[in-house]
């Protein structure tokens, strides 16, 4: 497993793609996982924030997710408990419009499959439509999370935790009052064990 996360650090497969972009950076793969824990977060990928921090979710995104998770940075955070895998370790950049550019296949492609060899947890959560596109092969994220009942109690589709998505928590009030409480639920009792 070390091997395999000094590996994923190392990557500079995206670079020439990453230089291209608004943002010129770098590759800076956050790998934020052990073998062993029980729950696995699938995220998406890294914003300019993570990036910059090397930690994943050290934003709003971050706040909001722990958030329905009802947990704190110090749970959220402990790597022995928690895996954070996203479907892109890098940041992908900006667009010349300033939105942020989706996760290159080339990534999930390269590493997903190798990463969840190793990580067998009992709880998955699947953040936003990359991850849930990938990991249960949907593609369409209000249709998938309304199902949620289909795949829990060990996975729960969610959308993304961005503020971008505050309309969509709006217009969908059953998200809040009938997946967060057995979501919190399942997250509380995975990580008592």
């Amino acid at each position: 497993m070390r091997s395999l996360s000094r590996e994923i650090r190392a990557c500079t497969l995206c670079a020439e793609r990453f230089a291209a972009t608004a943002t010129g950076h770098e590759p800076r793969p956050v790998v934020w996982f052990r073998k062993g824990p029980g729950l696995l977060i699938a995220g998406q990928a890294p914003g300019m924030r993570v990036h910059e921090s090397g930690r994943p979710f050290t934003d709003r995104s971050g706040e909001r997710l722990r958030q329905w998770m009802d947990i704190d940075e110090t749970a959220f955070y402990d790597r022995d408990r928690v895996a954070i895998v996203p479907m892109a370790f890098c940041f992908p950049g900006y667009d010349s419009k300033g939105s942020d550019l989706p996760p290159p296949p080339i990534c999930a492609n390269t590493w997903r499959v190798r990463v969840m060899r190793y990580l067998r947890p009992r709880l998955t959560l699947l953040v936003g439509g990359h991850a849930i596109k990938w990991h249960l092969g949907q593609g369409n994220v209000t249709e998938t999370v309304r199902g949620w009942r289909d795949h829990a109690p060990a996975v729960f589709p969610l959308p993304h935790p961005s503020w971008r998505n505050t309309a969509w928590l709006r217009k969908n009030p059953w998200f809040e009052a009938e997946l967060l409480p057995a979501l919190r639920e399942a997250v509380a009792a995975e990580l008592a064990r």
